[in-house]
């Protein structure tokens, strides 16, 4: 399978009229977007809803992934809640990779407020294709 990307993706897409618009950037190992969450993605007043902090942890490993040139998917993402995202602050995703083997890619994301608070972080198995 050939994976294309053309433009429409939510979590990056530059031409997705509702997407995130995510810009990412190598520092160091670490693959980094920074993102200010609107209310329209807020699940309780002024908490980025779950599925949108699913989503930004999702594509700092996916999108390092495609970054390297590797044509993968997500097997698998488990992810842990630590703190409520606030909408309207500026928060920074990054992702990295833990290992490789075979058709496998491990990877970590972190999500973090500019004070440096854990606010959610995941695991992720990617799948070459």
């Amino acid at each position: 399978m050939d994976l294309q990307a053309e433009g429409q993706c939510f979590a990056c897409g530059a031409a997705n009229p509702i997407g995130l618009k995510l810009k990412f950037e190598f520092e160091d190992d670490r693959y980094v977007a920074r993102f200010i969450p609107a209310s329209h993605f807020q699940g309780y007043d002024g908490i980025t809803h779950g599925g949108i902090v699913s989503t930004l942890l999702d594509e700092a490993m996916a999108k390092l992934v495609w970054a390297k040139g590797i044509n993968a998917v997500t097997g698998e993402l488990c992810v842990r809640f630590r703190k409520p995202a606030p909408t309207g602050e500026e928060l920074a995703v990054s992702g990295w990779i833990v290992s490789e083997a075979h058709r496998i890619i491990d990877c970590r994301a972190e999500l973090r407020n500019l004070r440096g608070e854990l606010l959610a972080n995941a695991t992720g198995r990617m799948v070459r294709v």
